[in-house]
């Protein structure tokens, strides 16, 4: 994955803070589903509106680094392209499911034709 490189003129305000905030979750000072702070304390610490913070929040969730959940805030979803471990594991369960399952539909099939 190609890191973005740094803008060399100026920045909008929401991308500042959305730089900021994927420098942060690159350098660990925040980590996969750690709640991020809240419009109005980003608001104040970047010193914009909070429509300026819902905007980056806008950008960094299309470009897969944080989700939301109605009322309870935005988390960090980590570095987009990184795969947890335990991920990879629930991957593998769930097409290991997918292989039970289409094994028992075609034997319930060929039950049916048997009966038929």
């Amino acid at each position: 994955m190609t890191r973005p490189t740094q803008p060399t003129g100026p920045v909008q305000p929401y991308m500042r803070v959305v730089l900021d905030i994927q420098q942060r979750i690159r350098t660990g000072q925040l980590a996969a589903d750690d709640k991020l702070p809240s419009a109005r304390e980003l608001s104040a610490e970047f010193g914009v509106a909070t429509g300026t913070i819902q905007r980056a929040f806008g950008q960094l969730k299309a470009d897969g680094w944080i989700y939301s959940h109605q009322g309870l805030g935005s988390y960090v979803r980590g570095i987009p392209g990184d795969v947890a471990p335990e991920t990879v594991s629930t991957l593998t369960r769930l097409s290991d499911l997918e292989q039970r399952v289409r094994a028992l539909e075609d034997e319930l099939r060929q039950l049916r034709g048997k009966s038929a």
